[in-house]
């Protein structure tokens, strides 16, 4: 099963990627099966399913062909993106899995069709959350289904958090600066007690956040274990330990948004989770930066001791029963896995062009990069003299997006560094090198002011 996907993978990303292009013939099964070490009979069905996809097409006693689009973003040079998107943290659209959704919607239609007139159960539809029991066991996160909580998105889980009250009696929220920009501002706009801990390329002084522990009234700690956003970088597993170790001996729960779980060489770290002898953490996973973002589905696995009050804030049923049987379904036929393979393959070369470039451009050492060689996300740390709106002003003008770093700090934090966050979701890999040859022209230009 993993040969085959990896193969479906492999063909889908060299289409993409334009190593097939429209019209071409593929390799014959005989040669597919040679140059992919497996029988022909693997080969056969890796091409049909494609087939079936409409990626290609067969042609009998000639072979099999990539299927011709004159939409194609790749080759119509009318349909070329007129900006280079270093901003945007949406899965690429050329990615989506359209047609493979579509039929698990259809097919959730037919299973489903009488739960459908239901209002179902606020803590998810029943079938995805023994699906994911699971689907959560390969990153390591061992729960019984009755913790496992379906929400509209992670951010309502996280929004939740933030308002319900926990059984330490602490009522301080404890975030990294910086960190997600949206959560922040909830925070600010509830008016939530928040305390900070500086996180860096480098990572965070894990002194600083025992005596936080010790001595703050934290009542759970804000963390993103791996691909932090904007920074894109991860703990090690010495830190994850030494986190879970904390929030055990201080009583302190810890809020791990693994939101981008499957992607990348780190899902062989385990998470904060899975060191969690004392039911201290709090597991969130998004679907969002696999699929897409308009399903709007997460999942929060919680200690037994909070399962009633989270659910007692949640109240009634706020997801899709239709997009959860999809999702279900989803994942149980094997297209989840599928897909994900394809995204990780497509990021990890994007990321690994992106580091080609800033090595090329930045020998002068005009800025400094975290440390990134998987997820979607990379710091590029600036002068201190650079003023950030005449930058972003100056790149825009150029038809390069960036975003500042500003806005993933608290409005009110003092010491927060100079750096812009790319995104290579949507930055084609043939635009990436260009992007990054103008950011470094620009913020190594001066006159500023």
């Amino acid at each position: 099963m993993k040969k085959y996907i990896s193969i479906l993978s492999d063909i889908e990303l060299k289409i993409r990627e334009g190593q097939y292009i429209s019209g071409q013939k593929l390799p014959s099964i005989r040669d597919a099966s040679e140059l992919y070490g497996c029988s022909k009979s693997t080969i056969l069905r890796a091409y049909a399913e494609l087939e079936k996809k409409h990626v290609i097409y067969s042609i009998p006693q000639s072979g099999y062909y990539v299927v011709e689009n004159s939409g194609d973003l790749r080759h119509s040079r009318s349909h070329i993106q007129a900006s280079i998107d270093f901003a945007s943290a949406s899965p690429d659209l050329n990615v989506f899995p359209y047609l493979d959704f579509q039929h698990c919607l259809n097919q959730a239609i037919d299973t489903y069709k009488y739960h459908l007139f239901t209002y179902g159960d606020s803590q998810g539809l029943e079938t995805l959350r023994h699906t994911l029991v699971s689907h959560l066991a390969d990153n390591q996160v061992f729960a019984k289904m009755e913790r496992i909580i379906v929400t509209s998105g992670v951010q309502q889980a996280l929004e939740i958090l933030a308002k319900m009250p926990f059984p330490n009696g602490k009522k301080t929220v404890l975030v990294e600066q910086p960190s997600y920009d949206i959560y922040l501002r909830l925070l600010e706009g509830e008016s939530i007690p928040v305390s900070t801990i500086a996180r860096t390329a480098a990572g965070m002084d894990l002194q600083e956040l025992e005596n936080q522990f010790k001595n703050g009234t934290i009542k759970f700690f804000y963390t993103m274990s791996r691909y932090h956003n904007p920074l894109g970088t991860s703990y090690n597993t010495e830190e994850r330990k030494a986190i879970a170790a904390l929030a055990a001996k201080y009583d302190v729960f810890i809020v791990e948004d693994d939101y981008m779980a499957d992607l990348g060489i780190d899902h062989l770290f385990d998470p904060i989770y899975a060191y969690d002898q004392t039911d201290h953490v709090i597991y969130l996973k998004s679907f969002s930066k696999i699929i897409f973002p308009g399903l709007r589905l997460g999942v929060v696995v919680l200690p037994e001791i909070l399962l009633k009050t989270f659910s007692a804030y949640k109240r009634y049923v706020d997801t899709s029963i239709l997009s959860q049987a999809a999702l279900d379904i989803y994942i149980k036929n094997g297209m989840y896995e599928r897909h994900k393979h394809t995204i990780c393959s497509l990021y990890a070369e994007r990321i690994r062009i992106l580091n080609q470039a800033v090595e090329r451009y930045n020998q002068d050492g005009v800025i400094e990069v975290s440390a990134v060689s998987s997820g979607v996300y990379m710091q590029l740390k600036l002068p201190r003299t650079v003023n950030m709106e005449r930058l972003v002003q100056r790149l825009a003008a150029r038809k390069v997006l960036v975003v500042s770093g500003k806005g993933f700090y608290l409005s009110d934090y003092k010491e927060h560094e100079k750096f812009l966050r790319i995104s290579i979701s949507r930055a084609q890999p043939d635009q990436i090198d260009e992007g990054v040859k103008a950011i470094i022209e620009e913020a190594g230009r001066g006159n500023w002011y």
